[in-house]
């Protein structure tokens, strides 16, 4: 007798087109379907043994093409679901990333939104320094043009 079979679970909404979740919320075809999502990224740590993150990889190398990747989605009229085997550390990071760099809010404000949206989220301390060396590399880039208000 195993374990009973657990349904779907929702995606949180961190903002109107970004979604972040676990390894289960990307398998539920149909409340993504319903949810307007038309770009899945897959952060989960490979191989898949791994039993946790390693706040010494090197995520920073990632954010920026899989941002674009992201915006061009969105842009694209579509929403992003965001998800890693548990939804906490790696996905949490790249969504911070993503408000960071598209909707020119602070860490602090980008997290805020994610936790808000998925309270289990947590980036761990390697991920944390370095979603914080991608604020200061965006601080010190010309700001990108913003989306519209209400767009984000």
């Amino acid at each position: 007798s195993g374990a009973p079979a657990r349904g779907p679970e929702p995606a949180a909404q961190a903002s109107r087109t970004l979604f972040l979740g676990s390894a289960r919320t990307a398998g539920a075809s149909e409340l993504l379907a319903r949810a307007g999502v038309t770009l899945c990224v897959n952060v989960s740590r490979q191989p898949a043994r791994a039993r946790a993150d390693d706040p010494a990889e090197d995520l920073l190398a990632h954010l920026e093409p899989t941002c674009a990747a992201m915006e061009a989605a969105v842009r694209a009229g579509g929403a992003c679901l965001v998800y890693c085997k548990n939804g906490r550390s790696r996905s949490a990071a790249v969504c911070t990333a993503y408000l960071m760099r598209h909707r020119g809010l602070s860490l602090a404000q980008a997290f805020e939104a994610v936790k808000q949206a998925r309270p289990v989220a947590e980036p761990n301390p390697g991920f944390w320094s370095q979603l914080q060396q991608y604020e200061d590399q965006l601080r010190s880039q010309p700001s990108p043009p913003q989306a519209p208000p209400g767009t984000a």
